[in-house]
């Protein structure tokens, strides 16, 4: 099946890079080509789309503007092209909340290959069953009032779809939640403002991970993207960053992170692997897995793309498969110290 793009952005260059890249993949049909919202809108209503890409700062009306009407009017996949900026990347954060499919970085010297990724991620977001959901605030309870964690670590991985799956897991956790990794699939510049946006969000204190980093209770550390995050030591557990190739395609690499639990922590984890495009993660939750940890994946329902929780599913990776509502509470259930030492 053909999936049918409209290109927004105010920029007839930009129009053009993008449109001569997805037409390059002959299961793409860019159809229609607008430079603004308010063109865009009636091209839209024609047209149909399967899939829309949409520049984040244009005229007239701003791309968080526009997405927003999308997604209540006629909710349609829509991937986002923002520019590596701060501003940028905490624009292209809040539409991600909103209901964007994912976002990709225009090329620039700090990203030559921003678009290396867009017809595969528009091929995923025509055949996804996209539900928009209003992002959640931080919640109250989640965990039981004398949660204690039990000195386990909880390694996540996710990509796409994984902001909105990030964000409804932490808000779950408690203050004092078990020590969390994460490796999001996401541009150098976003994970800095990511990491932001959940600590204000959530209980737990949330930063982009620094080598060096002791590993406690009550934090979570994200990976900075463009980096691999593992774990050192034994004793006291510290973040190591590191600049190597890429692993199955991604820099940082879920399968990198889970591996690294397991040498350093094996049966005292617990994996998790979210929504997400391709397999990494697959085989180091098998690893961990073998090595006596629990392991997590997102189902099919829930996750935006079921393809990194399905190569895992599939492997024999995934102890428990559970929707998206439900995994942050098994993971306080697994990791509360009073019911690991009343098992």
């Amino acid at each position: 099946m053909t999936a049918r793009v409209v290109i927004v952005d105010d920029s007839a260059t930009m129009r053009a890079i993008i449109s001569a890249t997805l037409r390059a993949d002959p299961e793409i049909e860019v159809v229609g080509q607008a430079a603004d919202p308010f063109e865009a809108r009636q091209l839209i209503k024609m047209l149909h789309p399967d899939v829309i890409t949409l520049d984040i700062e244009m005229p007239n009306m701003n791309g968080l503007s526009f997405l927003e009407k999308i997604m209540r009017l006629r909710p349609t996949p829509v991937i986002m092209v923002s520019s590596l900026t701060q501003a940028g990347a905490e624009t292209s954060l809040r539409a991600l909340e909103i209901g964007a499919f994912d976002c990709v970085a225009k090329p620039s010297v700090l990203a030559p290959e921003g678009f290396s990724s867009l017809a595969e991620k528009v091929k995923a977001a025509a055949q996804s069953a996209r539900r928009t959901r209003p992002p959640r605030p931080p919640v109250a309870g989640g965990a039981p009032a004398d949660y204690v964690p039990d000195g386990r670590v909880v390694a996540i991985g996710s990509s796409t779809g994984g902001v909105e799956a990030l964000i409804e897991i932490l808000s779950h956790f408690p203050q004092n939640c078990p020590p969390t990794l994460i490796s999001q699939h996401m541009p150098a510049a976003f994970t800095r403002s990511f990491a932001a946006r959940l600590d204000k969000l959530c209980r737990p204190a949330v930063c982009e991970a620094q080598t060096g980093q002791l590993v406690e209770p009550g934090h979570v550390y994200i990976a900075p993207g463009g980096m691999h995050l593992e774990l050192a030591g034994r004793r006291a557990l510290e973040i190591r960053l590191s600049h190597g190739e890429k692993v199955n395609g991604h820099r940082p690499s879920v399968d990198m992170m889970f591996l690294s639990v397991c040498r350093h922590v094996g049966g005292r984890a617990v994996g998790v692997i979210l929504t997400g495009l391709g397999n990494d993660g697959a085989e180091g939750l098998l690893a961990l897995r073998r090595a006596g940890a629990q392991t997590i994946g997102q189902d099919a329902a829930s996750s935006v793309v079921y393809g990194m929780p399905r190569a895992a599913f599939e492997m024999g990776a995934v102890e428990r498969q559970l929707p998206l509502e439900k995994i942050a509470g098994h993971i306080l259930a697994l990791t509360w110290q009073r019911q690991r030492a009343a098992s």
